[in-house]
């Protein structure tokens, strides 16, 4: 299934909080909450990588190209 850009976004903007929630429990001492987090960010960016590659192929265009679009939209318009 192809994503549209705005699901990219939605998509990138999801993984970013989950990063943010493992930087948050990295200096913590509960080692299976830090883990949960961070397999849930891994997951969440690796759903966004293939979304990302697959809107790409579909649009023609170079995958690089998408993903620092998604990523400046998201991380420098907020």
């Amino acid at each position: 299934m192809t994503h549209t850009f705005e699901e990219l976004l939605e998509m990138q903007r999801v993984a970013d909080r989950a990063h943010a929630t493992v930087q948050a429990l990295r200096d913590q001492s509960d080692p299976p909450a830090y883990e949960a987090a961070w397999q849930a960010w891994r997951d969440r960016a690796g759903d966004v990588q293939a979304a990302v590659t697959e809107h790409a192929k579909e649009q023609g265009v170079m995958r690089a190209g998408v993903e620092l679009e998604v990523k400046r939209a998201v991380r420098y318009t907020e």
